[in-house]
């Protein structure tokens, strides 16, 4: 029988997951930026990775895109979520789409292990509690909606409240947390 797919919340920094995948939060004209993006762009090699992003352009809210991973991992996906204005511009709805294409990328690339930040949670102004029910929903409806197809998904949090409230989210949603 084969193994089936997992979501862990972990305390550790997006390069420094060892997954073959890697997500940026990335904007949608795919530019270097700060946060997490900064910190990917960094690891990765900025200016490697800005040319292949470059070569694809643009990317708009709700979707993803990919790019060779160089010095960080083997792919990294740009997944751009939205700007929060206030939740009544189908912000949820590309938010999750975020995920979802993001591990529709994953499959069409044979990758089997991912990792995430929480998109949208930081400059983009996305309540957290939001961001964590859209992410995990998305996971969850991915993997059930994909069983023929096994990924280790995680979320790389270093912030301890915002893992403790990853957690209390999954309980709420039914969704099932490897605690690694």
């Amino acid at each position: 029988m084969e193994k089936a797919s997992t979501i862990e919340i972990r305390k550790v920094g997006i390069t420094s997951t060892g997954a073959q995948c890697v997500v940026n939060a990335a904007n949608k004209s795919l530019k270097e930026g700060g946060g997490v993006c900064g910190v990917i762009f960094l690891a990765a090699g900025a200016n490697k990775l800005q040319e292949a992003c470059d070569a694809i352009g643009h990317c708009d809210p709700g979707d993803a895109v990919i790019t060779p991973g160089f010095h960080l991992c083997e792919y990294i996906i740009h997944a751009v979520g939205p700007m929060y204005a206030g939740g009544k511009h189908n912000e949820a709805e590309q938010l999750y789409n975020c995920y979802k294409k993001s591990l529709d990328l994953a499959k069409e690339n044979n990758i089997r292990s991912i990792s995430f930040p929480l998109i949208s949670s930081g400059i983009f102004g996305y309540p957290k509690e939001g961001a964590w029910r859209q992410a995990l929903q998305a996971c969850k409806d991915w993997t059930e909606n994909n069983a023929d197809y096994t990924i280790a998904i995680e979320f790389a949090i270093i912030d301890n409240a915002l893992i403790e409230l990853g957690f209390k989210v999954a309980d709420e949603l039914g969704v099932v947390i490897s605690r690694g």
